[in-house]
């Protein structure tokens, strides 16, 4: 059966994952701008969809699903695409690294990027450092990990290596104007991967899509999408 999805999104946020997911699965979707700007994701009619206010929000056969890592498990298992399937050697290893990636990293970069809702303002200078070291060796531990996981290639991308790189593009693009704590060249196999996914048809079509440049991530510049605000 044809799934017919819809993808409540905004530009350059963590609805990206879930597109290139899609993207990369060849599936049918159609997106609905979740606008910013305007705090739509506070609205009613969002909030009856994911009470969280979060984006990204995806529309399924089967129920609304929210959460990066729930999506990225969901879509896999549904099409037994980009992931080791249940039964799999590989599985267990897997699931940890995506995992580590929606729990660990994930949250700390966004404790970077807004370390002004962790504590008061004479703080911020001491959570950006405190989490910037630990988000160095997060990532330290990916470029490992990934190097040697057989599931994790450029050319057969698992839906963790698209989340790990568009990772590491908000990564080198924030917190804005304070972004010498990250060098993506520290991390020279995730680096490659994010040479290689830039190229293939599922980061072309979000490139297009959300304005995102020609080297999303691994030389990023700001977003200058065609619809909603990035920032």
């Amino acid at each position: 059966m044809t799934q017919n999805y819809r993808l409540h999104y905004a530009p350059d946020n963590a609805s990206l994952i879930i597109r290139l997911a899609l993207e990369e699965m060849n599936l049918p979707y159609e997106t609905l701008l979740v606008d910013r700007s305007v705090s739509a994701q506070r609205r009613p009619d969002y909030l009856a969809l994911n009470p969280a206010g979060k984006i990204p929000t995806l529309e399924t056969p089967d129920g609304v699903i929210s959460e990066v890592g729930a999506i990225l498990s969901y879509l896999s298992e549904t099409h037994g695409q980009m992931a080791p399937q249940a039964g799999h050697a590989g599985r267990p290893e897997f699931l940890k690294w995506l995992f580590f990636t929606a729990n660990t990293l994930h949250p700390d970069l966004i404790m970077q990027f807004y370390a002004h809702r962790y504590g008061p303002q004479e703080a911020m200078d001491h959570i950006r450092a405190l989490t910037a070291q630990r988000l160095r060796d997060h990532l330290a531990l990916l470029d490992q990990a990934l190097r040697h996981a057989p599931w994790s290639s450029g050319e057969t991308p698992s839906v963790l290596d698209y989340y790990v790189v568009a990772c590491l593009r908000w990564a080198t693009l924030y917190p804005v104007g304070e972004t010498g704590w990250f060098k993506i060249a520290d991390y020279p196999h995730l680096f490659a991967l994010c040479q290689q996914l830039e190229t293939r048809p599922a980061a072309q079509a979000a490139i297009k899509a959300e304005g995102l440049g020609q080297t999303p991530f691994s030389a990023p510049h700001y977003a200058n999408p065609p619809e909603g605000v990035a920032l």
